[in-house]
């Protein structure tokens, strides 16, 4: 597998996978932190996987104790280069498909409009060719488990805002250029909405505290106000 090595900061490796996002990049990416998650080095401290890249964090101090002849970022280096051997892409074919229910428009969806005018078509055409995407997780980011979702068409990409809102609401479904995403949380965003979920993607209290994760497929299922407030009823 080929891969570059950068200095990040003090106190980490930046291995880089690829130069731009691809499908052969993510499964690069989804190979390397599946041996990191199982058999984490007893020198790593943390790791944040990104679209091209994974982030490797570590003691300074500690891995001086280990090798004091050699910088930590160069000893880091030679460890690194030997969990990179023989490792394989892992492929999409296994990976998990979770299917989200989205109404769309109205006060959920108020830029609905807006990208279906923007890019010449009916918000009902829209909503046709958002759920009927083919769509793949690379990351979680930004906000706790906000998915960065590709795969969309570009016949409904539109830009961000040019004025991100202060508040979007939790569970909120936006487009930013060939992207679609979920805010899992409130937050200010600069995205444009098109719809709402009724599922929870942020689940503090559960094990696993994100509903969604990297290399997940979506399918999004567009569903009516009265289902919308059903499923709420029901959580």
């Amino acid at each position: 597998m080929e891969y570059n090595l950068h200095p990040l900061g003090d106190n980490a490796v930046l291995i880089e996978l690829g130069n731009e996002i691809s499908q052969e990049a993510h499964e690069k990416v989804q190979a390397l932190t599946a041996v990191l998650e199982t058999q984490p080095p007893d020198w790593m401290t943390e790791y944040i996987p990104a679209y091209t890249t994974v982030s490797i964090f570590y003691d300074p101090l500690l891995i001086y104790q280990l090798s004091s002849d050699k910088l930590p970022y160069d000893y880091v280096c030679s460890l690194i280069k030997p969990l990179m051997e023989g490792l394989e892409a892992s492929k999409a074919a296994d990976a998990r498909v979770v299917e989200i229910p989205v109404c769309y428009g109205g006060e959920f969806g108020p830029d609905l409009e807006y990208v279906a005018k923007h890019n010449g078509m009916t918000p009902e055409e829209v909503i046709n060719i958002h759920s009927s995407g083919d769509y793949l997780v690379y990351m979680i980011g930004f906000a706790p488990g906000f998915p960065f979702i590709g795969g969309m068409s570009e016949k409904i990409a539109a830009p961000r805002r040019e004025s991100p809102r202060l508040k979007i609401p939790e569970r909120t479904v936006g487009i930013a250029g060939m992207q679609t995403g979920i805010y899992p949380i409130e937050t200010p965003g600069g995205w444009q909405l098109i719809g709402r979920t009724p599922v929870k993607l942020f689940r503090p209290h559960d094990d696993s505290p994100t509903l969604l994760k990297a290399g997940d497929k979506i399918k999004f299922k567009p569903i009516s106000l009265k289902e919308f407030e059903n499923w709420k009823e029901t959580e």
